[in-house]
């Protein structure tokens, strides 16, 4: 495993400064250009190099939902994102990045295919496929008679985080989740993993609607929903929280750091993600791995066969595991 030294290293700053910014230390200043080394150099440091046919020529582009600065505060889709280059970089493609906020600059003549990452409004959808016909979106599947896509089993991810906690002692179970809503639109995207908690937990007879918060995934959400729950709930604070992304569960750590509740004597976490920064927070993060490298890879193997002449669309569901660490006991 990569430590701390390693990725200040890489990322050609302090320790420290790597320790803080993994920990989302909202007192330390640093730009948002070293923010986003450090975290690339985590994630790199992460990656296992495979060997790979060579498919130089193709040049692809890599459409990203949100913007260079969002990315920063939901490091799941820079790990996609990541994963992806990587691919291209073995496959010897050449892969060009853009941000929701210059699509427009993507000429259609220039590139053999795009990458969607995140989701995306109908509109956007179709502009897309306006660029180019060849068009694989990446944890989200507009339309699965058309459009290729490589999404995460995160109903089974879910399962898998309940039926633990219940199998070591926990009741009470609370769950702090995130909502998207794509560029343009009002309407919220239906969130698989708050849908799968709310009906198996009522299933198991142990469904409560207060024990449910949420808002849009950030660090800072995290913080403010676990510290709004800790304020509503007080002595009945559930005893495990299941978190739907590894950046809210940050939040949430250092929310209950500071009202002093102690983890994972008094609550358990389980975050989802499993991103490389998961293992260096305090207490290390427990978290459902997604992998994030094989979406990448599979979404430009995917495009690859569209390119080579198929036809019909593929829709690609991959696997989760549950990693445990320091933050259940």
């Amino acid at each position: 495993m990569a430590t701390i030294k390693d990725i200040a290293k890489l990322a050609g700053v302090s320790a420290a400064t790597v320790s803080r910014v993994l920990n989302y230390d909202s007192s330390l200043s640093v730009t948002d250009k070293t923010k986003k080394r450090i975290f690339e150099a985590a994630e790199e440091l992460s990656y296992q190099k495979k060997s790979a046919h060579k498919f130089g020529g193709h040049k692809i582009a890599i459409v990203h939902w949100y913007t260079e600065q969002e990315e920063l505060n939901d490091l799941y889709y820079l790990s996609i994102r990541l994963g992806i280059e990587q691919r291209c970089k073995a496959l010897d493609m050449n892969a060009e990045v853009y941000f929701f906020d210059n699509i427009s600059e993507i000429s259609s003549k220039d590139v053999d295919g795009i990458i969607a990452v995140g989701k995306f409004s109908y509109s956007q959808v179709k502009e897309l496929s306006q660029i180019n016909q060849h068009v694989v979106f990446v944890d989200y599947s507009p339309d699965q008679d058309h459009y290729d896509a490589v999404i995460v089993d995160f109903e089974r991810a879910t399962y898998k985080v309940i039926d633990y906690f219940i199998e070591t002692g926990h009741q009470e179970i609370g769950f702090i989740g995130g909502r998207e809503i794509a560029k343009g639109e009002t309407e919220v995207i239906s969130d698989m993993r708050e849908r799968t908690f709310c009906s198996y937990m009522q299933e198991l007879g142990l469904f409560k609607s207060e024990y449910v918060y949420m808002d849009i995934f950030s660090v800072d959400n995290g913080y403010k929903l676990m510290k709004r729950a800790i304020e509503e709930l007080g002595a009945r604070l559930p005893s495990a929280f299941f978190i739907s992304s590894d950046v809210m569960a940050i939040g949430s750590l250092r929310a209950l750091h500071e009202a002093n509740i102690s983890v994972p004597e008094r609550v358990s976490i389980i975050g989802i993600n499993d991103m490389s920064i998961s293992k260096y927070v305090y207490p290390s993060l427990s978290s459902v791995k997604v992998f994030t490298e094989e979406m990448g890879e599979a979404a430009v193997d995917t495009l690859l066969e569209r390119l080579d002449g198929r036809v019909i669309a593929k829709k690609i569901l991959l696997a989760t595991e549950l990693i445990l660490r320091d933050s259940v006991k």
